[in-house]
């Protein structure tokens, strides 16, 4: 039976300070309508939509978490006819290998799982919720991040402590932002003019939260987020690995308790806690190029982890065909790819100024010199459509099975 007319599927992704929303037509795939909320929780917060018809609309909503976002995106959805809804859950954790349709054990179980990814499951959990109440008889489908990372082999995800740990409670490295890395590496293949299972490359997510994977043909074999999305690199405002004693030692301190180190290093590290002012790239970038010098710092010591979680990734490869960089970070910013790409001197990559400077975009994505031994691409992720098609297929193949 053909899709009916205009039938779209509602994508939600809610990040820790931001929710993207997207009404993608079913079996097109074209956009009718795009939106983000950001800096949820300051007074700076605005709503942006960008309708097919009437063009961008801009919103202030000062303060407001994301249920409240997502409550005033449902203004402008009225007149769609939407056949389901896709949402982006962080952690998928043992329990949730793959997507599922939403049921009350289904919101159970990412509320239990909240506890391993504090900063996202929450928000998840709103949106869901928000969609229940206004759109109650609709089909919601979760899409994992963690899904995407499930190829990856045991040296990759096992961690060398007691292997109880992993039997009885599941503590392994599960990986994070799989839709990303799954959507940029596809798409990093087909403009190479390969399919996804010839290629092997290594893919940058760069956002508030960061992460790099190694792909090969098609399928994740490593990945720097580990049990919880606070492994790995440098980010907005997690601090990314650092020596676990240093743990114990922050929680002997007068008036840091465990739970207060964890929130040191969830949500007043990275970015923000080097730099004592901004967890957003864009300011840093802006403030160190007047002589800040923190703001400087904390982009050095960024651009650095990043290289070396970028050489970490190398050793599930057989061969490097690129680097992918994505995400609001490796997408906009020129800064941190040609500084990145400076501490990769062993891969000898050679930057072209102009092609990074244009982010890409008059040339097929590339940024290094045609003759360059190492390629390295920017390509926007394009998570929603991979969430759109997840959800297409957990309806439509539970109504049919």
């Amino acid at each position: 039976m053909a899709p009916a007319p205009f039938e779209s599927f509602l994508i939600l992704n809610s990040g820790s300070s931001s929710l993207k929303f997207r009404v993608i037509e079913r079996g097109t795939e074209l956009t009718r309508l795009r939106g983000i909320a950001e800096a949820l929780g300051t007074a700076a917060a605005v709503l942006s939509i960008e309708d097919e018809v009437v063009g961008l609309i801009r919103r202030p909503i000062p303060m407001a978490d994301h249920h409240e976002a997502l409550l005033t995106a449902m203004d402008f959805l009225s007149g769609e006819c939407l056949a389901g809804v896709g949402h982006r859950v962080v952690h998928g954790g043992e329990r949730f290998a793959g997507s599922v349709r939403v049921d009350d054990a289904v919101i159970a179980g990412i509320g239990e799982l909240s506890k391993l990814a504090p900063l996202h499951h929450p928000a998840h959990l709103a949106g869901i919720r928000a969609v229940g109440g206004v759109f109650p008889d609709l089909p919601q489908v979760v899409v994992f991040d963690t899904a995407f990372h499930q190829t990856l082999p045991r040296e990759a995800y096992l961690y060398a402590l007691p292997y109880e740990y992993y039997e009885r409670e599941g503590v392994r490295r599960y990986g994070f932002h799989g839709s990303s890395h799954q959507s940029v590496s596809a798409e990093a293949a087909r403009l190479s003019g390969r399919e996804p299972g010839e290629t092997q490359w290594i893919t940058a997510h760069l956002g508030n939260g960061c992460s790099v994977c190694a792909v090969r043909e098609g399928r994740s074999v490593d990945t720097s987020m580990g049990f919880t999305p606070l492994e790995g690199l440098m980010m907005g405002t997690r601090s990314g690995s650092v020596d676990p004693n240093l743990v114990a030692h922050l929680a002997s301190l007068p008036g840091h308790s465990l739970s207060r180190v964890m929130d040191v290093l969830n949500r007043e590290s990275g970015l923000l806690g080097l730099s004592g002012l901004s967890h957003d790239l864009r300011d840093l970038e802006a403030v160190a190029s007047k002589g800040h010098e923190r703001a400087a710092l904390a982009i050095d010591v960024f651009c650095y982890r990043l290289a070396k979680g970028i050489l970490e990734m190398a050793a599930g490869l057989d061969r490097i065909d690129g680097i992918v960089f994505t995400g609001g970070i490796g997408e906009n910013s020129a800064l941190v790819r040609a500084r990145t790409l400076g501490h990769l001197r062993v891969l000898r990559p050679v930057l072209d100024a102009q092609r990074n400077a244009g982010h890409g975009r008059q040339s097929a994505g590339r940024i290094t010199c045609d003759d360059s031994p190492l390629l390295a691409l920017v390509v926007p992720t394009d998570e929603e459509r991979v969430i759109a098609r997840e959800t297409e297929r957990v309806i439509f193949h539970s109504m049919t099975s």
